[in-house]
């Protein structure tokens, strides 16, 4: 499988933002921006990976300011870190007044996409890691993903627990007892 560098993953967006993307006060509805989000992920990891990729889950996604019709939204997506069939894309989004053309980071995003052939997950290439800074987004998603990977296993652990206390139990939780 042919390896790839993260500049090569770069993939570049843009759309402007119109009245039917706004929410009930008027701003740019944060679904829109996941959509937009989602397909520049789709973008990136399928032409690192010469194939099909689909959603496999949203990291954390913090909208730091609201996103005005009209505005211009960028999206900059790379690949941040690959395991065997999954790929760790990274967005940056960019608001742009078009009249005073002054550009704002409004969201930083990780998602996480399988590639597929044959509906079946398969293989992508390696990265390769060349600057300082590509080594160390690469190691931060190795982390998140080991991080994820302890988080779900102690979920589990807990909403079990959960499920197998008594009424008592439950009452005592319900009432603000330490879990």
């Amino acid at each position: 499988m042919k390896e790839k560098t993260v500049a090569s993953t770069r993939v570049e967006m843009s759309e402007v933002m119109q009245p039917s993307h706004a929410n009930l006060i008027g701003k740019v509805f944060g679904g829109a921006i996941l959509s937009l989000i989602d397909v520049c992920a789709y973008t990136t990891a399928s032409k690192f990976a010469g194939m099909l990729c689909v959603t496999a889950s949203f990291d954390r996604v913090d909208f730091h300011e609201p996103i005005e019709v009209g505005e211009f939204v960028r999206m900059v997506g790379h690949v941040s870190y690959v395991g065997r069939t999954s790929v760790e894309v990274t967005i940056e989004v960019f608001a742009e007044d078009i009249y005073q053309q002054k550009a704002r980071h409004t969201n930083t995003a990780r998602v996480t996409m399988v590639a597929l052939k044959e509906n079946r997950p398969a293989e992508v290439p390696r990265l390769i890691c060349e600057t300082r800074d590509e080594k160390l987004r690469f190691l931060e998603g190795r982390l998140r993903r080991e991080i994820r990977t302890r988080q779900r296993a102690e979920l589990s652990e807990e909403l079990g627990r959960l499920k197998d206390a008594d009424d008592a139990r439950l009452d005592s939780l319900l009432a603000g007892a330490a879990f």
